[in-house]
């Protein structure tokens, strides 16, 4: 096995939909890496680098331990993982829970319940670090909506910029769907979040239940789609992000390399993902998904991982993750068609507006799950002015509830200002605005 360069990222979980995310994310990359739920390799698979300990710590007894933290303020959701079917692959000081819930408080999560749990979390987030070489950034994963996802995680990460100024910290965001609630008080938690987490964290990519749970019922003829079949869908688009990191291929990126590419400015850093070919395992011998129809149906609204239209908006930087049998001619051309496109609308201020990575390794799929295995993958990261609608629309469902001040008495019953509230709300109509003006096209001096 090759020694080379390896360069460490960890991943945190948190909240319910942080952890179960990551329940799919590392139930995939152990398929793809051959290690079994014990963390041992599969019997008699021989691994070709070890460009997999990016995200696994490898102990002295041929065992690897992935290198993420699992962290909920109520312990029920953890505590599955402890007596699951994979309790024996993490290490049990990285699987951390509270004794009380956030109940869906932002307040309860930043200020009291959170407050307890942050330095044990901080200490094992340290000592994970510590054995890490080259370690390159975090991969944070949680709700915007929920109490442990938006308080916790906006605490959390302000510490992190303290201890770790200069590395990258990545959110994998679920933002509030337009339709499908499972709390209240989202929009609350979700402007709290995203202002306080707006200057910290350097790319935050966002998804929504609603755009995947609609991408399962027409894609996979999944009549009513359960969390596990939208994670496993998330976790094919974590995989991809990582697979540069994690697998030799002909064009390569890293972490800082999305940061450099998507984010023109530090405020616009929230991309737009989207994945295909998404097929269901009987269909996938009936189609040919070749590098032209993946790129464009990556263009399409409907495979959208988030629900706006990216027609409606402009996009500013487009980053192309292809895995598999891919050659870089077939991709330029299907680049070239896609800027010659009538439909699909670039600012003028970006003249190449794509970046391109190629993995040969093929994406990897849970046996027995809905998703086919196909010969190649692309996985779409688009900076969009379109994605400014997502924050119209949160915004709209903040100002009713604030108007009367509806439910505001819980907040500050737990140490927050209402002033808070507005500071949170400036921020995000400036954020609109920002996304506004990059759309606008360059006067000529």
């Amino acid at each position: 096995m090759a020694k080379n360069a390896v360069r460490e990222v960890i991943c945190i979980h948190i909240g319910q939909a942080g952890v179960q995310i990551g329940n799919a994310c590392w139930e995939l990359l152990g398929l793809e890496h051959g290690i079994r739920p014990d963390g041992f390799y599969y019997d008699g698979y021989e691994p070709n680098d070890s460009s997999f300990l990016t995200f696994y710590n490898d102990t002295a007894h041929g065992k690897f331990v992935p290198r993420a933290i699992f962290i909920d303020l109520e312990p029920s959701v953890v505590d599955e993982i402890r007596s699951g079917y994979y309790r024996q692959l993490f290490h049990s000081d990285s699987l951390i829970s509270g004794k009380e819930d956030a109940a869906n408080n932002f307040a309860r999560g930043y200020y009291t319940v959170g407050e307890l749990i942050v330095n044990n979390v901080l200490n094992q987030i340290r000592k994970t670090a510590d054995t890490c070489h080259m370690f390159q950034g975090f991969l944070v994963f949680h709700s915007l909506g929920g109490g442990s996802g938006s308080g916790f995680c906006s605490l959390l990460i302000q510490r992190l910029s303290d201890d770790y100024r200069k590395r990258a910290k990545i959110e994998l965001c679920v933002y509030p769907a337009p339709r499908l609630a499972s709390a209240v008080v989202e929009p609350y938690n979700t402007v709290l979040t995203t202002h306080s987490c707006i200057e910290l964290s350097e790319v935050c990519f966002l998804m929504d239940n609603e755009a995947v749970w609609d991408i399962c019922r027409r894609n996979l003829d999944i009549r009513r789609p359960t969390f596990t079949n939208i994670n496993r869908i998330l976790a094919q688009i974590i995989s991809s992000l990582t697979a540069a990191l994690r697998f030799e291929g002909q064009l390569n990126g890293d972490l800082t390399e999305f940061q450099t590419n998507l984010v023109p400015y530090p405020r616009i850093h929230f991309p737009l993902i989207t994945f295909a070919p998404i097929v269901a395992a009987e269909r996938a011998y009936h189609e040919t998904n070749s590098i032209d129809q993946i790129t464009k149906a990556c263009f399409e609204p409907a495979n959208s991982f988030v629900k706006i239209d990216p027609r409606m908006g402009k996009y500013m930087a487009v980053c192309l993750l292809y895995r598999g049998d891919v050659d870089p001619a077939s991709v330029n051309s299907a680049t070239s068609g896609i800027k010659s496109a009538n439909s699909i609308h670039f600012v003028d201020w970006s003249p190449t507006g794509f970046k391109v990575d190629i993995n040969s390794q093929p994406t990897a799929t849970v046996p027995g799950g809905d998703l086919a295995r196909v010969m190649r993958t692309c996985c779409m990261l688009a900076n969009s002015t379109a994605i400014g609608e997502a924050f119209i629309r949160i915004d709209r469902k903040f100002d009713l509830m604030f108007k009367k001040h509806a439910f505001v008495h819980w907040y500050v019953g737990e140490g927050m200002e209402e002033e808070n509230f507005v500071t949170a709300r400036q921020d995000l109509a400036a954020l609109e605005q920002d996304y506004e003006e990059v759309g606008y096209d360059t006067k000529e001096e």
